[in-house]
C-alpha cells in the first residue's frame, strides 16, 4: 500500500477550527496546529503542506473523517491525497494508544495521521465528484426533506378536519390532495361548504384535473350533517387552518420545482459529454442505470447522490453494504449468527427498498425471484434484500460492460445463483 507519501497529515474535523498533525513517513511529529474554518485559513494550510513536501502535494497524505466538505475539496483540488474513515474505526484506533479512553482534538489528530501510516488499507481515497451528481445530491436529499414536512403538516391538516370538518376527509383521507386545500379556501367552514355551488365546485375539479369525483359528489359529502363540539372549536379550528393552508402549498410547490430539478439535472448528466482523458462515466451510468425495472427519478437520484464512488468504481461489495443489504455475520465457537445489516446509509437504503419493491411488481424475473424466496420462509424484507442485492449485481455487471437491461440476457442460472447468494 505504500504509495510513496513521505508526510502523513491527521485532521479532527470541527465546526469553528480544525485540529491538525503533521508527521513524517517514521512517526515522528512535526507539527500541531489548529486552523479556523475560513477560507483564507484552510488556503494557507494547503499552501504550507505544499511547500513542505517541495512542491509535490502527491507525497502528502490525509486522513479525516469527513469525506467532503470545504477542507476535504480544497485539498483534493489542490493535489493531495486525502482519505476518509468511519468514526467508528478510528475510535477503535484510538485503543492502539490509550487503553484509559482518554480522547480530546490533538489525540484525535494524531490517531488519524497515525493510522493512516500504519493501515492505509482501512482507508478511503476521497475523489470529487461530478459538478451535476454534487447538485443532484443536494436535491434529492431537500426533495426528501420536503416530504417530510409536506407530511408533517399534512397530518397537522387532518387532525384539525377530523375534529371539526370530517366531510372533508371523506373527499380525502389523507387530507394531503392539493385540490381539497383549494375547497378548504372556498368553504373553510361545514355551514360555508352547505352553501358552496355547484358551479364553483365544477370550475375547481377542472384546474386540478379532478375527475374521480363529479360536483355532485362533492356537494353530497359537504351536506352531511355536521359534528357538534363546543362553543369556538370552528372558529379556531378553521383560524388554524387558514394559516397552515399557504404553508402547504407553499412546500408543495417548492417540491414540485425540486423534483422538475432533479429530473433536469438527471437529463444534463446523461448527455454530458466526458472531458477528454476523464476517467469517470455518470453520463453513460445514467442511461444505463434507469434502464433498470423498478427505477425512476428519486431512486435514480439517491443512487447517485448517496453511492457515487461505488458506482463509478463498479463495487458490488462497497455499493450492497452501503444500501443495508449485506447481511452481518457473527461466529463464535459453535454459535453463527446471520443478521440484518443496520450500520449503513438509510437514504440508500429506503432507495434500494423501493426499487426491489417495484420490480417485483413490473419485472417478471424479480418477480419469480421474489416468490421463489417467500416461499423459503423469508419475511417480505428480507425477501426483498435478497431481489435488491440481484439488481446490485446485475446493476455492477452492466455498468461494467457498458450495457442497458435486457430481460433476455438473463436466464434461470442467473436467478438460481442469486437465490442461493442470498
Amino acid at each position: 500500500m505504500d504509495q510513496g507519501f513521505q508526510f502523513y497529515v491527521g485532521i479532527d474535523w470541527a465546526t469553528e477550527a480544525h485540529q491538525v498533525c503533521l508527521m513524517d513517513r517514521d512517526g515522528q511529529t512535526i507539527k500541531e496546529i489548529s486552523i479556523e474554518h475560513t477560507g483564507t485559513a484552510i488556503a494557507r494550510f494547503a499552501e504550507e503542506l505544499r511547500q513542505l513536501s517541495g512542491g509535490h502535494p502527491e507525497k502528502v497524505a490525509v486522513a479525516i473523517e469527513m469525506p467532503r466538505g470545504a477542507v476535504v475539496e480544497t485539498l483534493v483540488e489542490k493535489g493531495f491525497a486525502v482519505f476518509a474513515i468511519n468514526p467508528k474505526q478510528l475510535d477503535r484506533f484510538r485503543d492502539r494508544h490509550t487503553v484509559a479512553g482518554a480522547k480530546d482534538d490533538r489525540r484525535d489528530a494524531f490517531v488519524a495521521a497515525d493510522s493512516l501510516r500504519t493501515d492505509q488499507h482501512c482507508f478511503r481515497r476521497v475523489r470529487l465528484d461530478d459538478p451535476l451528481v454534487i447538485q443532484i445530491r443536494e436535491m434529492s436529499r431537500l426533495d426528501e426533506d420536503l416530504c417530510e414536512e409536506l407530511n408533517r403538516q399534512s397530518n397537522r391538516l387532518r387532525d384539525l378536519l377530523h375534529r371539526f370538518y370530517p366531510q372533508m376527509l371523506g373527499l380525502s383521507p389523507a387530507a394531503d390532495d392539493p385540490w381539497l386545500w383549494s375547497l378548504l379556501e372556498l368553504a373553510p367552514t361545514p355551514a360555508q361548504g352547505k352553501r358552496l355551488r355547484s358551479q364553483k365546485i365544477a370550475a375547481l375539479l377542472r384546474r386540478h384535473r379532478i375527475r374521480r369525483l363529479s360536483p355532485s359528489d362533492v356537494m353530497e359529502k359537504l351536506k352531511t350533517p355536521e359534528l357538534t363540539g363546543a362553543p369556538g372549536v370552528t372558529e379556531a379550528c378553521s383560524a388554524h387552518i387558514a394559516l397552515l393552508l399557504p404553508s402547504l402549498c407553499l412546500t408543495h410547490a417548492q417540491r414540485v420545482k425540486c423534483q422538475a430539478q432533479i429530473e433536469m439535472l438527471l437529463d444534463q448528466l446523461g448527455e454530458a459529454s466526458p472531458k477528454e482523458g476523464e476517467e469517470r462515466r455518470e453520463h453513460r451510468d445514467v442511461e444505463i442505470l434507469r434502464s433498470l425495472p423498478g427505477v425512476g427519478r428519486k431512486v435514480a437520484a439517491t443512487m447517485l447522490a448517496e453511492a457515487s464512488q461505488p458506482l463509478v468504481e463498479r463495487d458490488y461489495h462497497a455499493l450492497r453494504a452501503h444500501a443495508g443489504v449485506a447481511p452481518v455475520t457473527r461466529q463464535s465457537g459453535k454459535r453463527a449468527t446471520v443478521s440484518m445489516r443496520r450500520a449503513c446509509n438509510q437514504r440508500l437504503r429506503n432507495a434500494v427498498y423501493h426499487w426491489a419493491r417495484v420490480s417485483a411488481q413490473v419485472d417478471p424475473q424479480t418477480k419469480t425471484q421474489y416468490g421463489a424466496l417467500r416461499q423459503r420462509g423469508h419475511s417480505h424484507g428480507r425477501a426483498l434484500r435478497g431481489v435488491a442485492d440481484r439488481l446490485m449485481r446485475i446493476l455492477v455487471a452492466m455498468l461494467q460492460r457498458g450495457t442497458l437491461y435486457e430481460p433476455s440476457r438473463l436466464t434461470h442460472a442467473t436467478l438460481v445463483t442469486a437465490e442461493s447468494h442470498a
